[in-house]
This record gives structure tokens, sequence and C-alpha cells, in this order.
């Protein structure tokens, strides 16, 4: 039995290790590229939430880069992009919205969303190696093909699945900390349009998607201040 368990085990950790070494390389290319973000007007929101939170402050960090994006690493650094800030300076964006933004990526922090992923990536690597190997004996070409475009839908969905959860984590700070839903809401609707694309995340297959439609998340937030009575 335990040679049987052997190989798998042994799979598993050559996964595990390989995300760690990924995210070893991810942070210090961050770390390299990003600079901590000094903006007292930002702060006024920023500190609504942590007050919300009972925390001290909220530390973001700025990369170079044009896209209008934010997200967390999985040591629970929040990133906000220079083409968001830079949307912001345009009156594209407002503070408000920026800030339902970082309650978000907070929302994925606070769930424990990266580091749960770590897990689901490495044990997806060692089921879609296996798979493939055994489906190609018996159905060569097409099987491996197959096999990965099903690994690849399962993780969209999970990844759509906290979208969902950080959107519901969020709205509930929000209105906690007195900004309310509105913000995140108006941003949702026009995150495409500023991104220069369609929704964010959504090219592709809906299975392949790696984030809900805009309209679809919007309607999530709203059921759930339905059911808060919000």
């Amino acid at each position: 039995m335990i040679r049987l368990l052997a190989p798998f085990v042994l799979l598993i950790l050559i996964a595990w290790g390989s995300v760690r070494l990924s995210i070893g390389r991810t942070r210090r290319a961050l770390d390299a590229r990003a600079q901590l973000l000094v903006d007292p007007a930002l702060d006024v929101e920023l500190r609504k939430l942590a007050d919300a939170l009972g925390i001290g402050r909220i530390t973001l960090r700025v990369l170079p880069d044009d896209s209008v994006n934010g997200f967390a690493d999985a040591d629970g650094r929040i990133y906000l992009t220079q083409g968001f800030l830079a949307a912001r300076a345009r009156a594209e964006v407002s503070d408000a919205e920026l800030a339902s933004v970082v309650a978000h990526e907070l929302g994925h922090v606070a769930q424990g969303h990266m580091r749960r992923r770590m897990i689901d990536v490495a044990g997806h690597n060692v089921v879609l190696g296996v798979a493939a190997m055994l489906v190609q004996r018996l159905v060569p070409v097409i099987g491996p093909w197959l096999v990965h475009h099903a690994g690849a839908a399962l993780m969209a969905r999970l990844s759509r699945r906290d979208e969902f959860e950080a959107d519901a984590w969020a709205a509930a700070l929000l209105i906690k900390a007195g900004i309310g839903t509105a913000p995140q809401k108006s941003l949702l609707s026009r995150l495409g349009g500023l991104a220069g694309g369609g929704d964010e995340g959504v090219g592709g297959p809906a299975w392949l998607r790696s984030h809900p439609p805009a309209m679809e998340r919007i309607r999530a937030i709203e059921a759930n201040e339905a059911r808060w009575g919000a």
C-alpha cells in the first residue's frame, strides 16, 4: 500500500514545492516594482474601512502598470495598479469606488482564498498529470486535451466562487464602514470599460471564465443586501 501511495505523495510534494517557489518569485518581483501608496485623500476612505475592522490602518502598494486592476498576494498585501490611480486622477473612479476595490481584496485575504488556491493548484497539477497519463492510453491525443480543459474549467469555477465570496464580504464591510455598496456596484458596472474591454476575466467560454459577469455580481450583492435588510 505504501509503495502504491509513494509516487502520489511525491507528486504532491513536488507540486506544492513548485507552487511555493512560484509564489516566492512573484513576491520578489512585486517587491522590486511596487511602492507604498501615500495618498491622504484616499486615506479618508481607507480609515473608514480600518475603523470598521478595528485595525490601525490599511496599507496599499502601487504597481507601475497601466492596466486597471487590484489584487492581493498570498501574504495578504494589497496592490493597486498605476492605471487605476490614473483613472481616478481623470475622475473616472472615485475614492469610494477605490475603497470598494480594497474591501474586495480584503475579502480575499480574510477568507484565505490565495492560500486555498495554492492547495487547489498543487492538487490540481497532481490529479491532472495522473489523469492525463491514464487517459492518454485510452484516448490518445484528444484524451489529455479533454482532461486539461476539464481541469481548467474546475479552477475557473473555484475562482468565480471566490469572487462572489469576496464581493459579499466587501459589501458587508462597506455597509459597516458607512460607505455603502453603491460605489461597489457602480464600479462593477463600468469596470469592463475602464479595463478596455468586456467584463473583467470573462473572455472565452463561460465555463473557463475566472470572474463572473459584472451584472451577476451586482445582482448577488443586491440579494445579500435584501437578505441582510441593508
